[in-house]
């Protein structure tokens, strides 16, 4: 992958957003590239913690598993999103499985490397640290949605969230997922049941706040769905 498509990516970013081409230059050249094909695995949950990853093409699920195996998906990333957040500061292991959903093309940077780098570079730190701040408040609400609401509010807020990080607007409030997921996968991400995700769609497509349209595609009313919460 040549040097300035890495620095197109990279400068998406907001922790890079603001740098100079110039400030741009040692960041690129400690990134490095490879494809990953589908259902193979970046990383295993306790693996020594060694790189930071940023797609540039394909989608990622992060998961964990808890002793009895049994699967609990944290995020599906897309391209612009990088993964783990925590990992520039911590001499830890992943803390989650990272599973190849799409065939996925990534760019990463090796932490030893890019923490010598930021020592010398503390306007990088700040940018991180946002960065690692609105991760913390998005960790923070989900934790208050699980202690203060009941499942049916919980499937709600999960299906709002995907709407603006996997969704596209089809017109004035109207999303559909970009990202197909079953059932399953839905209650994962909030620790529900799969028969409970589906009688709650079910009710919500009653109410109009679901759409169907018959090609695996969940399509929601944002505003009506919004309001049930209010």
């Amino acid at each position: 992958m040549k040097k300035e498509t890495i620095k197109d990516l990279l400068h998406r970013f907001m922790i890079f957003k603001d740098l100079t081409d110039f400030e741009m230059e040692p960041i690129v050249d400690l990134a490095k590239n490879r494809p990953f094909r589908k259902g193979s695995h970046i990383f295993m949950q306790d693996d020594p913690l060694t790189n930071v990853y940023f797609i540039y093409e394909g989608k990622i699920k992060i998961y964990k598993t808890d002793f009895h195996g049994k699967e609990q998906i944290v995020n599906i990333l897309q391209p612009g999103d990088m993964f783990p957040h925590q990992g520039f500061f911590r001499k830890d292991n992943y803390p989650a499985h990272a599973e190849v959903a799409e065939n996925a093309v990534l760019i990463y940077i090796p932490i030893a490397q890019f923490e010598d780098f930021l020592i010398t570079h503390p306007e990088i730190c700040v940018k991180l640290f946002r960065v690692l701040g609105d991760l913390i408040v998005d960790l923070q609400s989900r934790l208050e949605e699980k202690i203060l609401d009941n499942t049916y509010e919980q499937i709600i807020k999960l299906l709002l969230r995907l709407c603006k990080s996997h969704g596209v607007e089809k017109k004035d409030g109207i999303y559909q997922l970009t990202t197909q997921f079953t059932n399953r996968e839905l209650a994962s991400m909030i620790g529900s049941s799969r028969e409970t995700v589906s009688r709650t769609l079910t009710q919500l497509k009653k109410k109009n706040m679901v759409l169907s349209t018959g090609q695996d595609k969940i399509v929601i009313d944002f505003h009506k769905l919004h309001e049930e919460i209010i």
